[in-house]
């Protein structure tokens, strides 16, 4: 039975999030991915509250397939402790439910 997730994961712009999506996507770890641009952090790092401009790497997976992208976006991301964290999908277009499953079949793990 699919157990899909999103991966939610800030990147410092929209090219870093097109490439790290490319690469979750070329090594099926992520059905699709999506980068949305123009976010505002504000965040406490080291100490002081910080703002920034970050884009939105929204990746749809499977579960079994959450810690093989997660190494990867750790390994590539210019973050040293990047965002990457998983939400369970809970219902929604079976049809699109399943081809998040058949797009990850046959990723290390999946």
């Amino acid at each position: 039975m699919a157990d899909p997730v999103i991966l939610y994961i800030t990147v410092p712009n929209r090219e870093e999030g097109v490439a790290l999506g490319r690469m979750l996507v070329d090594e099926n770890l992520a059905a699709c991915a999506n980068v949305i641009d123009g976010l505002t952090s504000i965040f406490r790092w080291e100490g002081e509250v910080q703002e920034d401009g970050e884009a939105l790497l929204i990746a749809k997976t499977e579960r079994t397939l959450i810690d093989a992208a997660t190494d990867l976006v750790k390994m590539e991301h210019s973050y040293d402790c990047p965002c990457v964290v998983a939400i369970p999908i809970v219902g929604g277009n079976q049809q699109f439910i399943d081809w998040i499953t058949a797009e990850t079949t046959g990723a290390a793990g999946g």
